[in-house]
């Protein structure tokens, strides 16, 4: 009986680390050797059974801890998860309005800078037509005292002499 116990681990060692398609022989060997051999070797079946459960349930209730702390911490990070959005949305919808104010901002800059470049464009093109305007104005003030024919004269005189020392 000694004997078949050792025999017995054996067996149970070869039934646990093959592959199942190999177990058929290793239990044959348990019904072939010994009167009542099945018996004892169902009693040490369940003596490695119970081990077995014994582990496990130890492996659990250790995983089993991690596994109530990973929820502990999970259920704090979502409230931190909860806290840190609310802070985001709001965060986002300040930038929002601020975004607004230089917006309205930057289209008034360019509006006015639109309105500077046509001021600088008209008093380009005015000083373009002062010479004009100053002999309108001499030409206005000639034709009051009534001398505008006599200085129409010498400005078709003057012209035509400083075409021809041009021409020269």
């Amino acid at each position: 009986m000694a004997e078949s116990l050792p025999e017995h681990d054996r067996i149970l060692q070869e039934i646990e680390s093959t592959d199942t398609a190999c177990v058929g022989p290793t239990l044959r060997s348990v019904y072939d050797d010994q009167p009542n051999a099945h018996q004892r070797f169902m009693e040490k079946l369940d003596a490695c059974i119970r081990n077995h459960d014994r582990e496990i349930e130890k492996m659990c209730n250790f995983h089993h801890q991690g596994f109530v702390d990973a929820i502990t911490e999970l259920l704090k990070v979502r409230a931190d998860a909860e806290k840190l959005k609310v802070q985001v949305t709001d965060t986002n919808r300040r930038l929002q309005d601020a975004g607004k104010e230089v917006i309205a901002q930057t289209e008034e800059i360019i509006r006015c800078r639109v309105q500077q470049r046509n001021i600088t464009t008209v008093v380009e093109k005015l000083q373009l037509c002062l010479p004009v305007l100053e002999m309108y104005s001499k030409l206005k003030e000639q034709m009051n005292v009534k001398r505008w024919l006599l200085n129409l004269l010498e400005s078709t005189v003057g012209r035509t002499k400083e075409r021809a020392w041009s021409s020269d």
